[in-house]
C-alpha cells in the first residue's frame, strides 16, 4: 500500500452510555497490531446541536464533525465530505475491534477495494449470543477511491442505508472481500446452507465476493447487543417498524432484492 492515511468514521449519538461507547471503541482502534503502520485520523460524527465537548475531544484524540441534519446517514456524510486519507473504515460506537481486525484488513485490500467482516454479538451480561455474518458497517475499510466511486450514503433512508449502500456498491464493479474466522466451513455448499447470511451475501452479489477466512478462531469485530441499540428501538415500536418495512419495499424496488 503506497499511502498509510486512514480515517475510521465513527458516528454516535446521545444516549446514556455514549461516553462509555466512545471510550470504548476509540480505546479498540488504539490497540490495533498495525495502528503504528498507518496514520489514524479518528472522526466521530454527531447530530447537529450534539457536539462533544472539547476537553472530551482532545482526551480521546479525535475530531468531532457536527452534522447538518439528525439522522446517522447525515452525520456520516458530514464526516465523508471531510476526508483526506487513502482509506477509511467505520465503526458504530458501541462495536469494538478485535486487536488484529486491521492486520488482516490490510492483507484482504490487497484482493480488492472493499473488505468487510462477519461479528460476534454480545449480550450486556458479556455473554456470547452468536456469529454475525452480514457486512454491517462496522467491519467495513476500503480504498478512498472506493468511497467516492461510491459515493455518500442516502439520507432518504433512516435505517437500513448500511443495504442502499451495499446495492450500489454492488452495481459499483468494485472487487469485494469478507472476512470470516479460521473455523468457518470451507465447503461453499455447507456454509450457505447453515450460514444463511453467507448465502444472501453470495446469491444478491452473483459470488462475486471473496470469502476469506483469516488465522483467528473468532470474528474480529464485535458488536454489542443492547436495548438502546438502533436494531432493538425498531423492534419495540410499531411506526419504526414501518418505516423499516418500508425501507425494504424501496431496496426490492431500486436492487431487485435486499442488498448484502
Amino acid at each position: 500500500m503506497s499511502g498509510n492515511r486512514l480515517t475510521v468514521i465513527i458516528p454516535s449519538r446521545v444516549q446514556e452510555d455514549q461516553m462509555f461507547f466512545l471510550n470504548r471503541s476509540v480505546a479498540s482502534i488504539r490497540r490495533q497490531v498495525l495502528s503504528g503502520q498507518f496514520d489514524v485520523n479518528i472522526m466521530v460524527a454527531v447530530d447537529q446541536g450534539d457536539m462533544l465537548d472539547p476537553q472530551v475531544c482532545s482526551n480521546l484524540g479525535i475530531q468531532c464533525v457536527e452534522s447538518h441534519g439528525k439522522s446517522q446517514a447525515a452525520a456520516l456524510n458530514s464526516a465523508i465530505r471531510k476526508l483526506d486519507c487513502d482509506y477509511v473504515a467505520f465503526l458504530e460506537d458501541d462495536d469494538r475491534w478485535q486487536p488484529d481486525y486491521l492486520q488482516v484488513a490490510a492483507r484482504a485490500l490487497a484482493v480488492g477495494g472493499f473488505v468487510s467482516s462477519n461479528q460476534i454479538i454480545y449480550d450486556e451480561h458479556g455473554d456470547i449470543i452468536r456469529f454475525f455474518d452480514f457486512p454491517t458497517p462496522s467491519g467495513w475499510i476500503m480504498t478512498y477511491d472506493t468511497m467516492a466511486k461510491v459515493g455518500e450514503f442516502n439520507e432518504s433512508f433512516r435505517y437500513h442505508i448500511d443495504n442502499e449502500w451495499l446495492g450500489r456498491l454492488n452495481l459499483s464493479g468494485v472487487t469485494r472481500v469478507h472476512l470470516l474466522e479460521r473455523y468457518a466451513p470451507t465447503d461453499v455448499t455447507v456454509l450457505t446452507k447453515d450460514r444463511d447470511h453467507i448465502r444472501q451475501l453470495l446469491e444478491v452479489t452473483q459470488n462475486r465476493v471473496h470469502i476469506l477466512r483469516h488465522e483467528f478462531p473468532f470474528p474480529l469485530v464485535q458488536r454489542f447487543s443492547h436495548s438502546n441499540s438502533g436494531m432493538a428501538q425498531i423492534l419495540m415500536n410499531e411506526d419504526k417498524q414501518r418505516i423499516s418495512f418500508g425501507e425494504y419495499d424501496r431496496l426490492q424496488q431500486t436492487f431487485g432484492a435486499i442488498p448484502f
